[in-house]
């Protein structure tokens, strides 16, 4: 039931808080001169932000090892010991100079675009013409990267997309034309799904998202029938969906999109069960659950915040009780920090297989644990032994050829893998079936020429 009285009230202030407030936040003032230091070195190459709901209603203060925290603001273990050190010292020296060029030379050796993201996602226009704004890699969906929505309320040290954060010339996707998606659209009619995604396309103000949205809205495109929002807000600002200057007129617009026969999901990452406790969040869900639109999870599986099967089952279950479908659960992207939040495989499909046992049919809706790398989606179905080797069981959820969907393939067991390049073809094979694949080659071909650009940029 509606709690109309913080409807009717007024939304707090939002307060964003910088790596130069770390210093002066009051709940930091009880860790240690050396803790508030490593959090600044960190700060200075990953992104930090976080906000006043974050630190007053998320937050144990008094726990250490609270898992939001984690989440939200920096730890020593993001940066292995030569790049902290490296950055360090130029800290140390308080040249801003030399600060922001260490910070620049660390952050093109930490993979800043994962998976080929900006050399074979990038669709173009039938005349060429490139769109930076949007990634195109499975056939069926299509990202845009409005140019107003590349931030977030708050941002989480794991996020693969943190270059879109951070000074880094030429790393961004980010596009204002909305003739241009509707043009790229209408060339594409094999597209059903268009996601908004950033950043966080929920920091907008409604009437710049509903530019995009009624462009599509408006346009003859009867082959779209899904908008996804992919938003981080029902955690990290859920006043986004309540009482919000605007949160009428976006709820509005919800409305607007299920009116026309469009099914609208709000793909929603949430990482903790903790993130689903406070009344705001509540009742922001069920804000949006009015307009018709439907409510996804998903989250990575990350060391040091989630990475046991109750606190999956707890979130899932929490989930299910709001109405909300628990959807994907992925592991750590080789990008940024991966090395402090990764899981090894066989330990990740342990604690997927833990924590869906202890849920009913309704909450066994999740797919994964799932790698979002260059060839696709790769989910560890299992561990087993076949004729004397033991091996994991993988198969592709999505491909970037599309031909590949649902293939099951084998690997190697490694105890130590932590990703799909970490892996071998079982059963004396020589290269995955993907890797055969005539796509292949030129894909990896582009991967390589991107990278070899970053480093000489």
């Amino acid at each position: 039931m509606t709690n109309w009285n913080i409807v009717h009230q007024q939304a707090p202030k939002y307060r964003a808080y910088s790596a130069s407030d770390l210093l002066k936040l009051p709940e930091l003032q009880n860790l240690g001169d050396k803790q508030l230091f490593e959090m600044r070195v960190i700060s200075q190459v990953l992104p930090f932000k976080s906000n006043n709901y974050v630190t007053e209603n998320l937050i144990d203060w008094t726990d250490p090892d609270d898992p939001i925290f984690v989440l939200t603001f920096p730890q020593r273990g993001m940066l292995e010991d030569r790049h902290f050190n490296q950055m360090a010292d130029a800290v140390r020296s308080e040249d801003r100079n030399r600060i922001r060029e260490t910070a620049h030379e660390i952050r093109l050796q930490l993979n800043p675009h994962p998976a080929g993201q900006k050399k074979l996602n990038t669709p173009h226009l039938a005349d060429g013409t490139p769109l930076d704004g949007m990634q195109h890699k499975y056939q069926q969906t299509v990202l845009f990267f409005a140019s107003q929505g590349q931030t977030c309320h708050a941002y989480c040290t794991f996020c693969f997309r943190w270059p879109q954060f951070v000074a880094l010339d030429g790393q961004k996707f980010a596009m204002k034309e909305a003739d241009l998606l509707v043009q790229y659209l209408r060339e594409h009619e094999e597209v059903t799904d268009v996601l908004f995604t950033g950043g966080d396309p929920m920091v907008m103000r409604t009437k710049f998202f509903r530019t995009y949205v009624d462009a599509i809205l408006t346009a003859d495109l009867p082959h779209i029938k899904t908008i996804r929002i992919g938003t981080k807000a029902i955690s990290y600002w859920p006043y986004r969906f309540i009482n919000d200057k605007d949160a009428g007129e976006l709820l509005d617009l919800f409305r607007d999109i299920t009116d026309a026969g469009l099914h609208l999901a709000v793909m929603a990452h949430v990482n903790h069960p903790n993130e689903l406790q406070t009344e705001a969040a509540e009742l922001a869900i069920a804000r949006i659950r009015e307009t018709g639109a439907v409510i996804r999870t998903q989250s990575p599986l990350m060391t040091n915040i989630n990475d046991d099967p109750d606190t999956w089952a707890e979130m899932w279950r929490r989930q299910l009780s709001l109405g909300v479908i628990p959807y994907y659960m992925f592991l750590a992207r080789d990008t940024g920090a991966q090395n402090y939040f990764a899981t090894p495989l066989a330990r990740a499909h342990e604690i997927y297989s833990g924590a869906i046992r202890q849920v009913s049919g309704l909450g066994r809706t999740v797919r994964g644990p799932s790698m979002s790398c260059t060839p696709g989606k790769v989910e560890v179905d299992g561990v087993t032994t076949i004729n004397g080797e033991k091996v994991f069981v993988l198969r592709m959820l999505q491909g970037r050829n599309p031909d590949w969907a649902y293939r099951p393939f084998f690997a190697k067991y490694d105890r130590n893998a932590i990703w799909l390049d970490d892996l071998k073809p079982a059963f004396g094979e020589e290269k995955f079936f993907f890797e055969r694949d005539n796509e292949w080659e030129p894909a990896q071909k582009a991967v390589k020429d991107s990278e070899l650009d970053e480093i000489n940029a």
